[in-house]
Parts: C-alpha cells; structure tokens; sequence
C-alpha cells in the first residue's frame, strides 16, 4: 500500500525502491593500520568472507549483505568516532570490530547512545556486560583463569611475572589474577608485574628482570597480556638472552598463529598460548574454514586463529537471530539471539547466554617450530563466560540478565538492584 501511495506521489513514471531491497550494511570497525594492524586485519578480512559466502548463499531475509569498512587506525578516540560515522551516517544494521579493550570501551557509550549491535571478537578483561555488545572472545574465565590452573597444576609454577600492554584488558586482568593466586597461597613477593606502552621495542632491561626473577629457586613463568606488534621484539628477547621455555615458560592470552607468523618461531617452540581455538584444531568444521580462508586470500600459507572463529561464530550467530527475529531490527535481534545456538569451529556448539557472553571450551597450545600450536590440554566441556568475576570484590555479587524482565548488565544480587550502564561504568573508569 505504501509503494502504491509513494508512486502515486513520485508520479506514474518513478521507480519506487523498495526497503526490503536495500543491501543489509554491515559495518567493519577493526585497526588497518598503526600498531594493532598486525592483528585486526585478518578480521576485516575475515567479515568480508563471511559476508561474501552469506550472499552466495542467498543473502539473508531475501537482502544482499554490503560491509562497509573504515579504519580507526589504532587510535582509540577514533574509533568513536567511526563507529558513530556506521551507525550515525552509514546505517549499519551490526558491526564487528574492535580488538583492544580501550578501543571497545571508547566506542561503547556511541554504540549504546545509538542503540547499534557490536560483536567484540577477542579475549578481553570481563568486568562489563552492555545491552547492545555481544562479547565472543573470552572472559577471564575461559581464559586467564584455566590458564593459571593449568601452569600451577601441571607444571608446578610458584613465581609468576604478570607481563601486559598498558592498558584495561591486561591491568584488569592481572588484578584478578594477582588475587586468584594470593587466593591459591602465592606470597605477594612471588608475583611481578610489568606494563610497557603499545608498540614496545625496547625489551632487554625487563627481559633481564625477568631472568633475574626466575633464578630464586622456584619454577617461574610469564602470564603474557602484551599486544600487538611489541610481541615480535619481546619474544626475540627471550631469544636473544637464552630463556628458554624448559626455563621460564610464557603463556600468552593474545599471541596466535597471525602473530607468529611474521617472525621466527624457532626460540618460541615450547611456550604456550591460552585460547579458545586453534588452526590446529582436528574437526571437520576447522578444516573447511582454513579451505575457505585460503581459497578467499589466495594464500596457501595463510593462517586462522581464535578471534577469527570468535567473528565466526559472532556472524552466524547474529545470522540466525536476524532470521528468527525475521528482521534486522536492533531491539527484536538483540531479543533473538540470547539462546542461539551455532557450530563453533572445534567440533562443538556455542550458544549465547543472556549475559551476552558465549559458551567456549579452553585450550592451551604449545608453540611449534612451524608457527603452529600443539594442543597440550583442553577442558572437557564448554565454559559459560562470565560478565562479573568472582576475583574482584565489586563484582562477585553482580549478574547479568538482558532477558525481560530483568534486562541489566550488573544486577547485585545482595542489593536487589540494577547498577550503571556499560558506558557510564566505562565513563567513571577512565
């Protein structure tokens, strides 16, 4: 009835373009450039593939997908205002993006002011839970925490150096996991904790610390939280100064196979990474992905690696909502998708929980000599994210439940109360 009355408008010669028709945007928030580029491109790539395979396929709701891609550059102010310039001007009906916390954080009150979608694919520090992000990288707990646990029970650390980039994900991190191991008996004295800037070069100096504070007679190793492309001179370092991984091993919780990918692994071999997937992972499922990937790049040596299947499962999932809810509608999807169930890429399933985090299992992989990781444990089932840690004091009383009627992000389950938004908490943290 409208297209009739719009014609009639338009008169009888005008071509009425129908809604339904309009391409479904996608919006592609991730760093093509500066410090964290090393990392975030593959994932602008990774979209594109998938919104191309999704459009072979038919498109969705009978519409063909377009990304609309920009580059924030590394810089966390602008990713603000790139995710405004999507959801403001493009009319992005989703976006995908962000990799470091404080760039999440920065786009969060925009997204939230909006009311946009954002899927956040990376391991990243927990502690929020907003309405309109759904988080498909890990949380401490399927992570950081299980990566400790696996280092004190299976290789008998006792003195651990907490190593990270300087900003939210790893001070926050290392908070809860400095009270996890005083918790578990760890004198303070038995723990270091280091934070350098994005783009470190520089490593010599805490390299040797580091040496220095693994030669007390106890079994020692690094928790690593370094991004980006200071991993590259850190690893070298421990190279450089004969730290080896039978000496100090390394667990790093943003260290995968794009990163090491550029460098020389053969001093490498042996420390280990904490994620949530690896390339090397046997199943059918990971084996059409690498075909896929490889087909799309044209690269026979192109690697996969977890925040890659993390945008995998955030796409399918956001794909099934949409068609479940039968629109692209931001409130009728975000309503649809608590519950959604889709194949992760290690054989099993992930579902989204009404905190808007995801179902994941934990793998700690050894580094090989190829680049490639050798999973040495996994735990036997998927591990629920949580929003809220049990570690912080201000936060193992809170919940999160964006199901009607409760609807909040940071309910305290003592007071019987919602608290702040994610942004407004995000707001008071900086």
């Amino acid at each position: 009835m409208a297209s009739v009355v719009a014609a009639a408008v338009l008169g009888a010669g005008a071509t009425v373009v129908h809604a339904e028709e309009d391409p479904i945007k996608v919006g592609v928030l991730h760093s093509l450039s500066g410090t964290m580029a090393i990392s975030e491109t593959a994932l602008k790539d990774t979209v594109e593939m998938l919104i191309e395979k999704q459009n072979a396929e038919g498109g969705l709701l009978g519409r063909e997908l377009e990304a609309v891609v920009v580059d924030p550059a590394s810089n966390w102010p602008l990713f603000a205002e790139k995710a405004r310039e999507l959801l403001a001007q493009e009319k992005v009906d989703v976006i995908f993006g962000n990799w470091t916390s404080v760039s999440r954080k920065s786009v969060l009150p925009v997204v939230e002011e909006l009311n946009g979608l954002l899927f956040y694919p990376v391991q990243y520090e927990g502690e929020e839970s907003s309405e309109n992000v759904f988080y498909t990288g890990a949380a401490p707990n399927q992570q950081a925490i299980p990566a400790v646990d696996y280092l004190m029970n299976e290789i008998g650390v006792e003195r651990w150096v907490l190593a990270g980039t300087d900003y939210v994900y790893p001070r926050t991190t290392n908070k809860i996991l400095e009270t996890y191991l005083m918790d578990q008996g760890v004198a303070k004295e038995d723990i270091m904790i280091n934070y350098t800037p994005f783009g470190h070069s520089d490593w010599q100096n805490i390299v040797s610390d580091i040496k220095t504070f693994g030669s007390a007679g106890k079994k020692t190793a690094v928790v690593s939280t370094i991004n980006g492309d200071a991993n590259v001179p850190f690893y070298r370092e421990l190279g450089n100064q004969g730290i080896s991984s039978t000496d100090i091993p390394v667990v790093a919780f943003s260290v995968g196979e794009q990163e090491l990918s550029g460098i020389d692994t053969g001093p490498l071999v042996g420390h280990l990474a904490a994620w949530n997937y690896f390339m090397s992972v046997d199943s059918d499922a990971n084996y059409d992905f690498i075909d896929q990937w490889i087909e799309y790049t044209g690269d026979e040596e192109a690697v996969t690696n977890d925040p890659m299947e993390a945008h995998y499962i955030g796409f399918n999932m956001w794909v099934q909502a949409v068609k479940k809810a039968e629109t692209t509608d931001v409130d009728a999807v975000k309503d649809a998708i608590i519950g959604v169930t889709v194949p992760n890429l290690t054989g099993g399933y992930a579902t989204m929980m009404p905190n808007h985090h995801i179902t994941k299992p934990v793998l700690i992989g050894e580094i090989q000599d190829n680049g490639q990781f050798s999973v040495v444990w996994k735990t036997p089932a998927t591990v629920a994210g949580d929003a809220w840690s049990d570690f912080l004091p201000g936060s193992r009383d809170l919940i999160a439940d964006w199901r009607a009627p409760m609807r909040c992000g940071n309910f305290n389950v003592k007071e019987g109360k919602c608290g702040a938004s994610a942004g407004e908490q995000a707001a008071a943290a900086e």
